[in-house]
């Protein structure tokens, strides 16, 4: 049974303290008992939106196991609320806490494009592909008032310069025009994130993000018009959505993806602590299989950061759930791959126009 005290529309149920502070605020159920009895409001639930002022916007990544050397974030924390999400902990950094915090308080870089664009005019950058979303959904729903992703994307296709994103929401078909004539000239990869084709299961997980049914939909449409797809069938978490693998690849695969890559589920940092309070809540019936689970796919803990296992994690239930897409790939994604993206058109749109000289 869900707790009575759960938050609507979110996936963390109550903020954790930020490690970096000395001080820590706790909403305690005798507060939420007060409140309910006396029909007064213990949280308005509502998202903020905060100006940020930072000097870059490309982020040089050094982890050898993510797939991308480079990346940016228009926006900072995300309102999509995904319960596992690994971004949590870099809210801390900006003085925020991972739970509730990193889906109500939302960073906006609103000279995210300038930014990008002084950086793709110096002399000294070498075209390299881009991602958009290494830590937070370009296209959640902030961007639907700032539209800094496409703003962004109108700067990538000015510049002739690669470019990747990463996102589960539907809002990036309104950007199609943009992707096809990027997609002209071999410069976007997208990737999609989809997670289960239980609707149930999507709105715990990712209660403000777009349905399974419309992110099948995006998957068909770019693809549709040229646009190469990759799905991230990611995290994987034991029994929740480990007995979908197949099923999911078999799905995207008929709208039309390239290929498909999956995590499985790791909870470092203050998300264990988020994790583990949600499940309780959430899914009471199976938290403690659940959790330990997780736990044996990484050496009896939650928290793995070792590179090259944190992603796949080791033991008995990690092989079975990598064996399992290893065999999805070879039965719906034989003979497809992702394109390699074009880094030799930049250097002659430098200032923006074909150098003819």
């Amino acid at each position: 049974m869900k707790s009575k005290f759960t938050i609507k529309g979110r996936g963390a149920q109550r903020n954790i303290h930020n490690r970096f502070f000395e001080l820590s605020h706790e909403m305690r159920d005798d507060f939420l008992e007060f409140c309910e009895k006396e029909g007064e409001i213990a949280d308005k639930n509502k998202t903020q939106y905060l100006n940020v002022f930072p000097k870059t916007i490309v982020n040089k990544v050094t982890s050898p196991d993510v797939g991308m050397a480079y990346s940016m974030n228009m926006y900072q924390g995300c309102e999509h609320g995904c319960i596992y999400c690994y971004a949590r902990n870099s809210h801390e950094f900006w003085g925020y806490g991972a739970g509730l915090d990193f889906e109500r308080r939302i960073l906006v870089k609103k000279d995210a494009p300038k930014l990008l664009e002084t950086l793709l005019k110096k002399k000294s950058w070498k075209a390299y592909p881009i991602v958009m979303s290494g830590n937070t959904d370009c296209y959640q729903p902030a961007e639907q008032n700032f539209q800094l992703t496409r703003q962004c994307l109108e700067v990538f296709l000015k510049y002739k310069h690669p470019v990747g994103i990463i996102t589960k929401n539907a809002l990036i078909l309104r950007d199609l025009n943009l992707l096809k004539d990027l997609a002209k000239d071999n410069l976007i990869a997208v990737n999609i994130s989809i997670t289960s084709l239980s609707e149930d299961t999507r709105r715990i997980l990712e209660p403000r993000t777009a349905t399974i049914k419309r992110r099948l939909k995006v998957v068909k449409e770019l693809s549709d018009n040229g646009i190469p797809v990759n799905v991230m069938l990611a995290p994987i978490i034991p029994s929740i959505n480990s007995h979908e693998i197949l099923p999911m690849a078999k799905a995207v695969s008929d709208a039309g993806a390239q290929s498909i890559a999956h995590t499985i589920v790791r909870l470092n940092g203050a998300i264990g602590e988020i994790f583990a309070d949600w499940i309780k809540k959430a899914l009471p019936d199976r938290a403690d299989k659940v959790l330990h689970q997780i736990e044996n796919c990484h050496g009896g803990t939650l928290n793995e950061s070792r590179f090259g296992i944190r992603m796949r994690g080791e033991g008995q239930i990690a092989r079975q759930i990598n064996d399992m897409v290893k065999l999805a790939q070879l039965k719906y994604f034989r003979g497809k791959s992702m394109p390699k993206l074009n880094t030799e058109l930049h250097e002659q749109h430098k200032d923006g126009q074909l150098k003819l000289f």
